[in-house]
């Protein structure tokens, strides 16, 4: 049987709610990226092209400084990345997360909470990030989505790996 993470990264909390239910449901362990420094309101003002956010997003290079890590990742198989959708992609900060370790034979499976949008880019802007990884589809949910909902998405994608 896979080792199940679930990572998020929730900016306002909406990712957090629907990470800890995926969670749940699946038995798997939970981590949250904390970023160095905090994000704000002002920070996530998109419509500000100065605001934090809309500047990192702006310079897909740029990574984000993470304040916590995964000490054990080698030891799953699996990892669930969970994130909003910023500009029609993961926000930087999950590229690096996932450039913190070595993912060679994982599976990665992008799961976004979205205003609106769907994963974009995601994808082709994450590739790079995870190289040896098996990179899924990533899929948008509502924050309120059903636990059961959930269970069959994550079961149809667990069973693929066994």
């Amino acid at each position: 049987m896979n080792k199940v993470l679930v990572a998020y990264f929730s900016a306002s909390g909406t990712t957090k709610k629907l990470a800890i239910k995926l969670a749940s449901v699946i038995g798997a362990d939970l981590h949250e990226i904390n970023p160095q420094v905090p994000y704000t309101s002002a920070d996530l003002n998109w419509m500000d092209k100065n605001s934090r956010s809309s500047v990192e997003m702006s310079d897909k290079s740029f990574r984000p400084a993470i304040a916590n890590r995964v000490e054990n990742m080698d030891e799953y198989d699996t990892i669930f990345i969970a994130f909003p959708i910023w500009w029609y992609v993961a926000p930087t900060i999950i590229n690096s997360f996932l450039e913190q370790y070595n993912l060679n034979n994982k599976t990665i499976v992008p799961l976004a909470t979205s205003g609106g949008s769907g994963m974009g880019s995601t994808n082709n802007a994450l590739t790079p990030s995870c190289p040896g990884a098996d990179l899924k589809e990533g899929k948008v949910f509502s924050a309120n989505t059903d636990k059961n909902s959930l269970k069959m998405w994550a079961a149809s994608i667990l069973s693929e790996n066994n």
